[in-house]
């Protein structure tokens, strides 16, 4: 403990210092000591009071919540016993359709770049930009007058070698007579004959120059070798075209009918195949890039004659009569063939079918509202159908909303209205199919499972 400061103050000694100046100073002294003792003890009671209240605080349990809160174990084996309300399908008989998804490329049958096929300025065009066009319509007008100056000036000399040849051929006739006589030298005689080979041959020479410059002319004049429509102008009028120019005058493209070349894979191939070497018309139809619009119906016209091994793929065309032009020249589209049709299969809805740990599953409601993990082998999907192969039976009711929530052996609650809009979707293909695009494959893939 600390030695105690002791503080002299002077003490008044009327009874004289000797006396009592000692003692009474001794006595002052201690009572000045005690306050300040008191004052230490009260400040360390102080701190151990708050030192135990803190370790109190941190050492004390979690109160308990009351037995009606919403996070008692009451309520939550009460939530658990709780059935799950559910929507469900029942697995019906019907026809599904095995269908072959990939993105195509609109090609026109025919595109032709107009180019003159001699030189000379162009005078006219006969055609507005988009126009559509027919075979033999008139399109552009190339200057005929060189041309037809040269075809008079062929004439002109081929009526000069006849005439040579007229002349030549009458000497002939009369050397003949004197070489019968003995009148003139055989040599005379045969080399007139060689003459008048020699004016036939520049006949026939003439004849083709005149024959050439016809064609010349014909070209000049140009028309449409294809029904189509016409592109944008390349060439104005004025200009001099001679037949090196690259661009042309106009590319004519046909759209009546038009093709989707498109490629499947060659696993394909046995399902294909035997349908198209028997001649029968497999459908196809072509949707937009976005696959939410039906663009037209054609059918598969030819394939191709070989595997591409870099893509393991195949090429085949459709053919498409394009009356009202939905396809366009280059498009991408997504095309579906119509492969065949399944007729009385199990059908369910494709929202019933499970992915994970069993494989390919269903919850099957069972007859006391709970439902059990049932692994099922798929088949072909047809936008909102699956055909179940193995696994189920007509009739039995699958969970198609509130899978997320469910587990073998769970207590559910079937939704009257979600019941029937299953129910509506397996019901035997009776309902038209519907294109989702989440469905969609990529190019060059199959919509089998």
């Amino acid at each position: 403990m600390d030695e105690p400061v002791t503080t002299h103050l002077p003490v008044p000694d009327k009874f004289g210092d000797k006396a009592f100046g000692d003692k009474a100073g001794d006595r002052y002294a201690r009572t000045a000591v005690r306050p300040r003792r008191r004052l230490r003890w009260l400040g360390g009671l102080v701190l151990l009071l708050v030192a135990g209240f803190l370790l109190w605080r941190l050492l004390a349990p979690a109160p308990t919540p009351p037995a009606g809160s919403a996070t008692s174990p009451a309520r939550e084996h009460a939530g658990a016993a709780a059935p799950q309300p559910v929507g469900i399908a029942t697995a019906a008989t019907g026809d599904i359709r095995m269908v072959l998804n990939a993105l195509g490329t609109v090609t026109p049958l025919t595109t032709v770049t107009v180019r003159t096929q001699i030189a000379g300025q162009l005078q006219e065009v006969g055609f507005t930009e988009g126009q559509i066009v027919h075979k033999g319509d008139f399109l552009a007008q190339i200057d005929p007058r060189p041309y037809q100056a040269l075809l008079e000036q062929y004439e002109a000399q081929l009526a000069r070698d006849t005439a040579l040849m007229r002349q030549a051929q009458a000497d002939l006739v009369r050397y003949q007579t004197l070489l019968k006589q003995d009148s003139i030298a055989r040599q005379q005689a045969e080399d007139q004959v060689f003459l008048v080979q020699q004016y036939e041959a520049a006949m026939r020479s003439d004849q083709a120059q005149i024959d050439q410059q016809k064609v010349n002319l014909i070209y000049c004049r140009i028309t449409s070798p294809v029904t189509g429509r016409v592109g944008l102008r390349l060439v104005d009028p004025g200009n001099f075209v001679q037949p090196s120019d690259a661009s042309g005058l106009v590319v004519v493209t046909q759209l009546q009918p038009i093709s989707v070349i498109f490629p499947l894979p060659e696993d394909d191939l046995p399902l294909v195949l035997p349908r198209f070497h028997a001649g029968d018309k497999m459908p196809v139809t072509a949707f937009d890039r976005a696959n939410l619009h039906q663009l037209a119906t054609g059918v598969v016209s030819t394939i191709d004659n070989q595997i591409d091994t870099t893509t393991g793929t195949w090429k085949l065309r459709a053919l498409f009569e394009n009356k009202d032009e939905m396809l366009f020249p280059n498009q991408f589209v997504n095309a579906r063939v119509l492969v065949d049709t399944l007729h009385g299969v199990v059908t369910v809805p494709t929202a019933a079918v499970q992915r994970g740990a069993p494989g390919t599953y269903v919850y099957l409601v069972n007859a006391n509202d709970t439902v059990s993990v049932r692994t099922i082998k798929t088949g072909t999907v047809d936008g909102d159908k699956v055909q179940v192969t193995a696994g189920l039976a007509a009739g039995d009711r699958v969970v198609v909303d509130g899978t997320d929530r469910l587990r073998d052996g769970a207590k559910v609650s079937i939704q009257s209205g979600a019941t029937q809009a299953g129910a509506t979707q397996a019901g035997g293909g009776a309902t038209p199919h519907r294109h989702h695009p989440q469905a969609t494959t990529e190019p060059g893939t199959s919509a089998r499972q």
